[in-house]
């Protein structure tokens, strides 16, 4: 399974978003400040977006699924289990990793941005699609559901996950990192090597790198760990 970008171009109004390269099977953040495009690029990939020229293929991908930021968009069932029930998912297993046990009946609006942004990830990682993408799947998250999230998204055995995020707290471990700026994207390559050249990596992560150390990935673990080993 692969996604390649081939001089894949986008304009509207005064924005234009260029990239290539290849998505291959594994985890791949997509970093970059707010504004910068990723959420546009997230759209193409998925083909809800048409590109102005260039072209998005996909090969040997039978399932896809974008999460967008906003969790209200996903919902289209009048409780908690039958959202869950509508992406063809066992409820109970579902609001038990959601940390929603006891909420079946009541009203996905009624629930508040985290429990709802819970709700959808959950969703969206068990479904298990060959192409899962993720934009800004950390907002609206405390600590402890970033962390659970993080787990799920490791979890994921087979396929391709692209995570869009501008998150410089909690990260999971991932195989590849590509920055988007002013709507431009660039590929860093793979983890570990890919590390130093990461302009918007987070401040512990930066933090390890003038230390001298050297992160095998990019978790706030990871860099605690290259520090360690320096020190010893």
């Amino acid at each position: 399974m692969r996604v390649e970008l081939d001089e894949l171009l986008f304009a509207r109004g005064t924005f234009t978003l260029r990239g290539s390269g290849t998505f291959d099977e594994g985890v791949h953040l997509v970093s970059g400040p707010v504004g910068s495009g990723k959420s546009t690029l997230a759209l193409l990939i998925a083909g809800l977006l048409r590109p102005t020229g260039g072209a998005v293929r996909r090969h040997g991908i039978s399932s896809v699924q974008v999460l967008l930021q906003f969790p209200e968009y996903h919902i289209t069932s009048s409780t908690v289990a039958g959202e869950a029930a509508s992406w063809g998912l066992d409820p109970d297993e579902v609001l038990a990793r959601a940390d929603l046990v006891g909420r079946a009946d009541d009203d996905p609006f009624r629930l508040s941005r985290g429990e709802l942004k819970r709700l959808t990830l959950c969703c969206a990682i068990m479904q298990d699609p060959d192409l899962l993408m993720l934009d800004e799947p950390f907002s609206s998250l405390d600590c402890t559901a970033k962390q659970r999230t993080c787990r799920m998204i490791e979890g994921r055995r087979e396929g391709i996950t692209i995570i869009f995020s501008h998150e410089s707290a909690v990260l999971p471990r991932v195989d590849a990192i590509w920055e988007m700026e002013n709507g431009t994207l660039t590929g860093l390559g793979g983890v570990p090597h890919a590390i130093p050249r990461w302009r918007h990596a987070p401040p512990y992560l930066a933090y390890a790198l003038n230390e001298g150390a050297r992160p095998e990935n990019i978790r706030l673990q990871d860099a605690r760990e290259a520090l360690c080993r320096i020190r010893d």
